[in-house]
């Protein structure tokens, strides 16, 4: 049995093909950006063509593109809900623990991580501005013995996979009611008690003060700088969500003082709206501030999936916009995020919070063309959902024009198979990789013309990069052809070599 193989070269979309034929593979190299195709094309049947009895020669239109959508899963460290699975667990467990997260993530065809770094004003790294997570060590402010950097290890640990790695931050929340334990020396708390206000069972930055708008931005931009991270990550808490009082009703959020303070020193402004317009400063500032840093890190947020209700006409629910000041309308609109992630934890069919509908409105949005990558409730699988809701979901969001991709939440659905989903998602929809799909406003650059060595090795073939390449690159796809059977293999710049059967008679790689 022969194989067909054609050296190409793939940037944005575009395959730039050499003026030969070799055989065995098709080798496309891609940079971190990729393409923005919007979903994941079916394979398309090569062109059959006569074939020379001594070597094949193929038609370059005939080879598959290859699929682009983001396949993401949030790991949560808060409250221990996916990591490490309980607080002071001995450095080797975290490590193992995390190891066999990513590698799940790998195995079911996930592309990227959502990497909590940050609960509530404490750090899963060595921070300079905030004390070690209890969630981490057991104690806030204890850094693991022996030490070891988490987020640094997460990094080395996703890369060395293939997956993007994206730095998930809480923007406003100063501590969580899950903890135990008491504050350290140096949270903020201590260090500066002006910029925190107790809430209900939280504690939380107040945002209508620039000093803790400023400090969080500190703590973002730092670990831009000091990591090699693909994307900077927010949740929804922004303001936070009501509290309760022993009546059941909702406790004021204490920020009357911050107000009136900036009413003196400005003109008087609705408090809703001043709580939004601290809220749009801050996103803008940090969008911003991080391209100057570093363009190619994206911004990213997953808002409360509902931005208002009566947007559109039938949709009903909670109001984001005007009970945690919300406008992630706004940020969509300006271009201030480079993917939104809106949390769609409905299921397809219930109309006053449609799956379908609400991805629809979101997207008319989306004015910049950014990417739209609408969050799964992957966890309610095995409770109150059956698997075929987020498979449905999935489809629907392929459906879409310009939604291009998903995050499920969270990694322990995935990790522990609820209702199965882990096992259909990789026959399923997910039954082959893909690629992130890129954001070309950010960058066009292109990546250098590849280069591969062909050996036979007894029964095998060896590809190889060559030895002296000037650059790393951090991902190179294999193409391969066994009859009229597509492959397509997404291998990790690192790994500089493959084996590739020279007939592959069961159809393994």
């Amino acid at each position: 049995m022969q194989i067909q193989n054609l050296l190409s070269f793939q940037k944005n979309g575009t395959a730039y093909v050499l003026n030969f034929i070799l055989i065995v593979l098709t080798l496309l190299v891609v940079s971190a950006c990729g393409s923005t195709q919007k979903t994941v094309p079916e394979a398309k049947p090569p062109i059959e063509k006569p074939e020379p009895p001594s070597r094949a020669v193929i038609d370059p239109e005939a080879i598959p593109e290859t699929p682009r959508e983001m396949r993401a899963a949030w790991i949560a460290t808060v409250d221990n809900i996916d990591w490490p699975s309980e607080p002071g667990l001995p450095v080797a467990e975290q490590k193992a623990e995390l190891r066999a997260l990513l590698d799940r993530a790998k195995h079911l065809n996930l592309n990227a991580v959502i990497f909590q770094v940050r609960p509530a004003a404490d750090a899963l790294y060595e921070s300079p501005f905030e004390p070690w997570s209890e969630f981490l060590t057991g104690k806030q402010g204890q850094a693991p013995k022996p030490y070891y950097d988490p987020l640094k290890f997460a990094i080395e640990e996703a890369h060395r996979r293939g997956l993007e790695l994206h730095a998930w931050f809480n923007p406003f929340r100063a501590w969580h009611f899950a903890a135990e334990g008491n504050f350290a020396k140096n949270h903020i708390k201590n260090t500066n008690p002006d910029l925190v206000l107790k809430y209900g069972r939280y504690w939380w930055l107040d945002p209508g003060r620039p000093e803790a708008r400023e400090h969080t931005l500190d703590v973002i931009l730092d670990v831009v700088k000091r990591y090699d991270i693909d994307g900077v990550h927010l949740d929804d808490y922004f303001y936070p969500y009501a509290e309760k009082d022993a009546r059941g009703q909702d406790i004021p959020f204490p920020d009357t003082t911050s107000y009136r303070q900036y009413i003196e020193q400005n003109n008087s402004i609705n408090k809703g709206d001043w709580r939004r317009q601290n809220i749009n400063r801050f996103v803008e500032n940090l969008y911003n501030k991080l391209k100057e840093e570093k363009p190619h890190v994206r911004f990213g947020i997953s808002p409360f999936g509902i931005w208002r209700p009566g947007h559109p006409p039938q949709i009903e629910g909670y109001d984001a916009y005007a009970n945690i000041y919300a406008d992630a309308r706004k940020w969509i609109r300006e271009g201030w995020v480079d993917y939104l992630s809106p949390q769609l934890y409905w299921p397809v069919d219930q109309k006053p919070q449609s799956f379908s509908v609400l991805l629809k409105w979101w997207q008319q949005q989306n004015r910049f063309d950014r990417h739209i990558w609408p969050g799964l409730y992957t966890s309610r699988v095995g409770n109150s959902w059956k698997a075929n809701e987020i498979n449905r979901q999935i489809e629907r969001t392929r459906e879409q024009p310009g939604a291009t991709g998903n995050i499920h939440f969270s990694m322990k659905a995935l990790m522990h198979n609820y209702g199965n989903i882990a096992d259909k998602l990789l026959t399923g929809k997910y039954n082959h990789p893909a690629l992130v799909p890129a954001s070309t406003w950010i960058s066009g650059e292109k990546p250098q013309q590849p280069e591969a060595s062909l050996k036979k090795m007894g029964d095998q073939m060896l590809v190889q990069l060559p030895a002296n390449r000037k650059k790393t690159p951090w991902l190179w796809v294999l193409k391969t052809r066994y009859g009229q059977t597509w492959q397509t293999i997404i291998i990790p710049g690192w790994q500089q070599s493959r084996l590739l059967p020279a007939e592959n008679k069961d159809g393994a790689f």
